[in-house]
């Protein structure tokens, strides 16, 4: 492995990450609203639209799924180009990888801009401060992507077992 290589790709996919989160946020903040917590979905529901937001209806799963064949995708390319070329060489890189976007999503974006940038809150929930810093819910959330994580980053191996 090239650590070098590796460590310009964390910092290029948190780059990245970082765009294809708030483009799509700043744009039309409802694009997300699958990942507010509950009481800001109900409260901006309470005068708009009900869409569906629960994790396995099909707007959700179809977001997710393309979310999670993009990461295979672009995890196994950055591991290879780190020169990982084992099962575990890939999967800890890609794992490695995950959890820097992980923690930077939950920390950094969660915690702190969405806490405190009110033009990114859906529209009619401006207001509920308290709401949008809940802490426990976006590590939470975290912990449920570590996990899930798991399987892209799998994959990740797997590929790269058998191409390298």
């Amino acid at each position: 492995m090239n650590w070098t290589v590796y460590g310009i790709e964390c910092a290029a996919a948190v780059v990245l990450f970082n765009a294809a989160i708030m483009i799509p946020l700043c744009r039309n903040p409802v694009w997300w609203i699958h990942d507010y917590p509950a009481d800001i979905q109900e409260k901006y529901f309470a005068t708009h639209e009900r869409i569906p937001v629960q994790m396995l209806s099909a707007p959700v799963l179809l977001k997710k799924g393309a979310a999670l064949l993009l990461c295979v995708v672009l995890l196994t390319l950055l591991v290879l180009m780190a020169g990982a070329e084992t099962f575990l060489s890939a999967f800890l890189a890609s794992y490695g990888l995950w959890l820097v976007i992980d923690w930077y999503d939950c920390f950094v974006l969660d915690w702190v801009l969405f806490a405190n940038i009110k033009r990114i809150r859906l529209p009619g929930t401006e207001q509920m401060d308290r709401a949008y810093h809940q802490k426990k819910y976006h590590a939470v959330r975290s912990a449920i992507g570590m996990v899930l994580g798991l399987l892209p980053c799998l994959l990740c191996g797997l590929i790269v077992m058998q191409v390298a």
